[in-house]
């Protein structure tokens, strides 16, 4: 029986919603077709008659059989009912008039199908037919029924075609910042991204999903969603997540043929990624500027062969992206070490690596000690260098449940992000109507590179504080039983220049003796943070010190406190407890060989700045990258792109084209993979989210292509043709069950025991965490570990600034998705700087000038051009502008002390004027 004929159609009277959440999940909804009546015509597999009676009030005798259809819905006559009933037609997948109704009011048919053809989003197809109702599915109608579907169109309800060609700067336009995020302009906004990638019937079948219990997990961002869950549990970025991997836009083998890897290469970004899905495995053989189709077998063959003429395993490097399952995770880290290298590379090396190292030092566990209840009942929520309105919208919901509980929150960052400051929630009258909440209770607007000093400052005071009244600041039972080395970290503290502090932060004393005042009024203290802490030279000594700080009071272990790095790419954090990392823990690879059987390599491997310097030398030859959008990722561009060209053979597992498909290797292939929202026939899998719950995820949409495989079985194939009968790992088990997957998991990684039961359960489960379950702290000392940091103020010369880079609204992670920033005023470009008015008039410019951004670094200057100038509230003496454009400033060498994180937020620039065109 063919795909199509196990079909039927349905008309349903509830909401599509409704009848989404009711059917059982092994019921695959393919298309649904609004009516102006009311009614949706729905497009699923064979529904028994235990499919719909006694799964919800009214929706068994909701649902009729195609056949009983009244057919005045469809704006019919009687001399219709033939063609409506037609199998010829259903089997074609669309619902046709016939033919004395296209085109015509005139016909003398009473239910007049020509007037009422706009009301229910008619377009003309190919082959001279109209065809009415909202496709769901992106793809094309078989041809025997005469018709083809194209995949935009700007009909009602229908997917906009992606663009033939690329954006320009000329249409920038700059207004004010806005002073709250969220609201209505948030909803629109997501529904116009969804139905230009999808259509409307698909972004309905897609979005009721998201984050559900029995849905997928947002290829966004790691906020965890709580035990209770909205029927939208998704912010404005999530749905454009989805949306971009949803679209019905493809990439076809006739794409790669009318463009060269070279004119690829000249796009921006967002013109790549608006191309569409990746549909086949894609070659370019050495020699060649062109991508050419090749089977899956033949690309497994190209990758084995170049892996096997390595002169050593470590001559080749595996990275991975945050996007990346666990099981997959899991299966990927175990062929490399199979293979005999460590070279792990992930997204965490330039993000929260600086994070892990200052946590496993101080606390013993590389991850943060709160769980969404914690912030939920928190006191007091400090959020440092973040901005939640755009990278982590839906944490925007739990601090306005905080300050609801009576929480107050400081926000602690250079510049006066909308998310920081008010929060209008679109799931409440209030955000709908009114002004929202008011989420930051005290902004501190901190110069670049200056939380170290804040958070010694706001120590020593408290300390201060504890001897004017003993006894009542510093929780000394905590500090006695549970940690280590705090007489030696309070008298470097209490040793503190304020010269230094106020210069290295620009607050003024006052300021920071405030928000101590708010910390003595909190039992319960959170710190928050995220890129604005992690990508600076003294990252790590910085994170130290927040970790003093909540010592001090006994701020970690205990219900409403604790440590809060918030992850920025969903999962990232769970390819990391799978094993994706350069340099493993001992325990980790004893437990790999007593359940597989082999010795996996013990000697550290490269992390992505490493790997970027071996690619350069020569000495590493083959990259391969599970998924990800490496070149655009990593700094020094000019000098990475190098790199990336010198190697022998480079390979992309993706969903989309991106940047890296186009800076390539002598030979380079592309392996499409299945997304989060689609069908994995009837696997699932799982992930964790940025406090530690593991859960699972399933996709509900047809593959984008029926050339697609799972990461799983990419990594499982490659395995097979790599080591051939391999009698350690049984590849061929895992690629067909994930559960055989998940027991060996169980049995290697700590916390996940009976996982395939477990996982289960609606809403998965926690992964335990000593600090936070049992303020035990598993480190060096066996207790938590106050240290001593160093304080340096950076001092730049005269003339410069301290640049950050930052993403735009329109954006996530190296993901284009418009050019537009709407909370910061920017419409129609990217390539602007914001710089505070004080420090454009010491440099005799004005908004709207043209500069090109210069960074210096000992092995010379680095140069973004054509830059347009926005005066903007910024802390002075710093600047900050967009990535990826930005990262060609950041100097390979420029990295954080310890964990290797590039420097992402303390560049140092100068701007230089510019003619337009002038170079």
């Amino acid at each position: 029986m063919s795909e199509d004929q196990d079909r039927r159609y349905y008309a349903v009277t509830v909401k599509p919603q409704v009848f989404i959440n009711l059917v059982p999940d092994r019921v695959i909804i393919h298309r649904m077709f609004p009516l102006a009546t009311g009614r949706t015509i729905v497009e699923c597999d064979w529904l028994s008659r235990e499919d719909v009676v006694g799964r919800g009030a009214d929706l068994g005798p909701s649902v009729e059989l195609f056949h009983r259809v009244n057919l005045q819905d469809f704006g019919a006559c009687e001399r219709c009912q033939p063609a409506m009933g037609s199998r010829a037609y259903a089997r074609g997948g669309v619902l046709v008039p016939s033919e004395h109704h296209i085109g015509s009011s005139t016909t003398g048919c009473s239910a007049g199908w020509g007037r009422r053809r706009r009301r229910l989003g008619v377009r003309r197809a190919e082959g001279g037919a109209r065809v009415a109702g909202y496709p769901v599915e992106g793809r094309t109608i078989r041809r025997r029924t005469g018709i083809r579907k194209e995949t935009g169109g700007r009909g009602a309800g229908m997917a906009r075609k992606a663009p033939r060609e690329d954006v320009t700067e000329d249409g920038l336009e700059v207004g004010p910042p806005k002073e709250w995020a969220a609201g209505m302009p948030g909803v629109t906004r997501s529904l116009m991204t969804s139905y230009a990638q999808m259509g409307v019937g698909r972004t309905l079948l897609t979005l009721v999903r998201v984050n559900q219990k029995d849905g997928f997990d947002c290829p966004g961002c790691a906020w965890p969603e709580g035990e209770h869950r909205s029927p939208a549990e998704f912010c404005e970025n999530g749905a454009k997540a989805v949306a971009e991997e949803a679209t019905t836009r493809r990439v076809t083998r006739d794409f790669f043929a009318g463009h060269t890897v070279g004119e690829l290469a000249g796009r921006t970004d967002y013109w790549l990624g608006q191309q569409g899905r990746l549909t086949e495995p894609m070659h370019k053989p050495a020699g060649s500027d062109h991508y050419v189709p090749v089977t899956w077998d033949e690309a497994f063959a190209i990758v084995a062969r170049e892996l096997r003429a390595l002169g050593g395993p470590d001559e080749a490097v595996f990275y991975t992206s945050g996007r990346t399952s666990n099981e997959a995770a899991f299966a990927y880290q175990l062929m490399v070490r199979r293979f005999g290298t460590n070279n792990l590379p992930d997204c965490s090396n330039m993000c929260h690596e600086s994070s892990g190292s200052a946590l496993n030092q101080t606390l013993g566990i590389g991850k943060g000690t709160v769980s969404l209840e914690d912030l939920h009942r928190a006191d007091l929520v400090f959020v440092v260098g973040q901005n939640p309105g755009t990278n982590h919208p839906r944490m925007l919901s739990a601090l306005e449940k905080a300050k609801r509980n009576g929480a107050r929150i400081v926000a602690v960052n250079p510049l006066p992000e909308a998310g920081l400051l008010r929060f209008k929630n679109p799931q409440r009258p209030s955000g709908v109507v009114g002004r929202g909440t008011t989420l930051a209770d005290r902004f501190l607007q901190i110069r670049l590179n200056g939380d170290l000093a804040l958070f010694q400052a706001l120590s020593r005071l408290l300390l201060e504080a504890e001897e004017a009244a003993p006894g009542s600041v510093v929780d000394h039972e905590f500090v006695r039983a549970h940690t280590h080395g705090f007489d030696e970290w309070a008298k470097s503290v209490r040793d503190l220049d304020w010269a230094d502090v106020e210069e290295a932060t620009g607050l003024e004393r006052p300021a920071i003796e405030e928000t101590v005042r708010d910390v003595l009024g909190a039992r319960s203290v959170i710190v928050c943070w995220a890129m604005g802490l992690t990508q600076h030279k003294n990252s790590v000594a910085t994170i130290r010190e927040v970790v003093n700080f909540l010592l001090l009071r006994g701020n970690v272990g205990r219900p409403g406190a604790g440590v809060c790095p918030v992850r920025g790419h969903s999962n990232v954090q769970g390819d990391r407890t799978m094993g994706i990392y350069e340099r493993p823990a001992e325990r980790f690879l004893d437990a790999l060989r007593e359940e597989f059987g082999f010795e996996p390599p013990r000697h550290h491997g490269l992390d992505t700045v490493a790997a970027i310097r071996a690619l350069r030398s020569g000495e590493a030859k083959v990259f391969f990258a599970m998924g990800g959008n490496f070149v655009a990722a990593t700094p020094d561009t000019a000098v990475t792109e190098a790199a990336m060209r010198r190697a022998r053979l480079t390979v992309q597992v993706s969903t989309k084209l991106n940047r890296s498909h186009t800076v390539c290797g002598e030979q380079a292939l592309i392996l499409p993979t299945l997304g989060r929202t689609e069908r994995d026939g009837d696997r699932f899998v799982t992930v964790e989210d940025s406090m530690g719950l593991v859960h699972a995820s399933r996709g509900r949409l047809r593959p984008a292509s029926p050339d697609l495989l799972p990461e799983v079985a990419i990594v499982c194939r490659l395995a097979r043709e790599v080591f051939g009968a391999d009698p350690h790992v049984p590849w061929e088990e895992f690629e067909a069950d994930y559960d055989a997957i998940r027991d060996r998991i169980a049995r290697v990684v700590p916390g996940f025991g009976d996982f395939n039961a477990r996982v289960r359960e609606p809403g998965g489960f926690a992964l335990p965490n000593a600090p936070r379950d049992e303020r035990r702290f598993p480190t060096a000392t066996g207790k938590a570990n106050f240290t001593v940091n160093a304080l340096e103020v950076l001092r730049v010369p005269a003339g410069r600034l301290l640049l950050q880079t930052v993403r735009s609204h329109d954006q996530y992670n190296t993901t284009i998705y418009g050019m537009d920033d709407r909370y910061r005023g920017v419409s129609g470009g990217r390539r602007v700087v914001f710089v505070h008015p004080g420090d454009l008039a010491e440099r005799d410019l004005a908004d709207g000038d043209l500069v090109d951004l210069v960074s210096e670094w000992p092995d010379g200057e680095r140069r973004a051009e054509a830059f347009r100038v926005i005066a903007y509230p910024t802390a002075r003496g710093c600047c900050a502008a967009y990535f990826p454009e930005t990262n060609v400033l950041v100097p390979l060498d420029s990295v954080a002390e310890t964990s290797n994180t590039p420097t992402s937020k303390s560049v140092v620039v100068r701007l230089s004027r510019c003619v337009p065109g002038g170079g």
